[in-house]
């Protein structure tokens, strides 16, 4: 996306909710606690505290033992459809 980091906001979703781009429905995220991304560049609790701040419905859920595979995928996919 550039080396330009400030562009990058249009699409972090941290950065969409905390500029007012709420939604009416709520946000199911599902995340593995053994995804490799999880700490370092996922973010859950950074999205969590904005939706928080923001008043943005969200239900964040947080799965032991899987990571960021087409098992962890398919095995909640259907929550979310």
């Amino acid at each position: 996306m550039g080396d330009d980091k400030t562009q990058w906001k249009a699409w972090d979703a941290t950065e969409l909710i905390k500029a007012g781009h709420q939604h009416s429905a709520s946000i199911l995220i599902d995340q593995g606690l053994a995804d490799d991304f999880f700490k370092t560049q996922l973010l859950t609790d950074d999205f969590q505290q904005a939706c928080d701040a923001a008043g943005q419905d969200v239900t964040i859920r947080y799965q032991d033992g899987y990571d960021h595979s087409y098992y962890f995928i398919s095995s909640f996919i259907q929550d979310h459809i």
